[in-house]
């Protein structure tokens, strides 16, 4: 199966263009819950009962029975879909192979396509954004129109500032009453971190919670410039430099960073999914959809 490059990414403002490549040939689903209903999958029988939709009596049974069934079928169960944006000043870190391209640009890209598939299954769908010390909400709906009221607010999304505190997130949990499934995509840089505390309380409460943890392909084998000078765009605590010497313990550091993520992940029983912003969009987006194994 052919997959998008990332660089369409880069080369366009239309998240809907990109959506449409990225979601071309996709099969995956975001829940698999069932439930019976008017759907398309034949289940069963059942007696007609006072209020039924007379297009779904089975006349040819009906004949032959003297009375009459109506055709069940099995459906998808609608959940609340929530997306979660981390736009915090780091999700700026750009690609060093790709022009064009950071981590937001992807983060954005994905969650859009999260979006419109909770929209083509009937689902509601809501978005949070986590920006510059604040909580910004798109409430839960259905239908073309709202997704494209999502779309709209993740492309005026802007990397700034540090993730709301824990206060502050935690008064914001009211978004996910009902059970959700929820989609969250940031770098994790920060871990333990309020997302971090976030994401593991909505869990707690029987929630559907999967997280994606974007960095660029530099960030991963430490192929900064040794030229380059660097500074933390959240703290501004000095100015970095990746010398020959500095990159063996950035690595090291790095490693035991995500083992821990990984391993408190794991505990929680929150599926995590790891990926470069350089891999090809669909196949990232198909193993943060992939059901986890029990």
């Amino acid at each position: 199966m052919s997959s998008v490059n990332p660089a369409l990414i880069a080369h366009t403002t239309r998240l809907d263009l990109v959506i449409r490549h990225v979601l071309a040939g996709l099969g995956h689903g975001i829940h698999a819950g069932r439930e019976r209903g008017a759907g398309v999958e034949f289940s069963e029988y059942r007696s007609y009962v006072p209020g039924d939709e007379w297009r779904r009596v089975d006349w040819k049974l009906a004949a032959r029975a003297d009375r009459y069934f109506v055709r069940e079928a099995e459906r998808d169960s609608h959940v609340a879909v929530w997306l979660i944006l981390d736009a915090s000043a780091s999700m700026a870190e750009p690609s060093r192979s790709i022009e064009g391209i950071d981590k937001l640009t992807c983060a954005r890209t994905l969650l859009a396509c999260v979006a419109a598939i909770a929209q083509r299954q009937g689902d509601a769908f809501g978005l949070v954004i986590l920006s510059d010390g604040k909580v910004t909400f798109t409430p839960a709906n259905r239908g073309p129109r709202h997704l494209q009221r999502v779309l709209a607010q993740l492309q005026r999304a802007t990397p700034a500032g540090q993730l709301p505190d824990a206060a502050t997130l935690k008064a914001s949990l009211h978004f996910a009453l009902s059970p959700s499934a929820i989609y969250a995509a940031s770098d994790l840089l920060d871990w333990p971190s309020p997302l971090s505390l976030a994401l593991t309380r909505l869990r707690q409460m029987r929630h559907d919670v999967r997280v994606l943890c974007l960095q660029t392909q530099a960030e991963i084998d430490a192929s900064f410039p040794d030229t380059q000078a660097y500074r933390d765009p959240e703290h501004e605590e000095g100015v970095f430099r990746f010398g020959a010497d500095l990159k063996e313990g950035y690595r090291r550091n790095r490693m035991e960073h995500f083992d821990r993520v990984t391993a408190q992940c794991r505990t929680n029983d929150i599926p995590l999914t790891l990926a470069a912003i350089e891999q090809a969009p669909g196949d990232v987006l198909r193993r943060w959809l992939r059901r986890p194994s029990r």
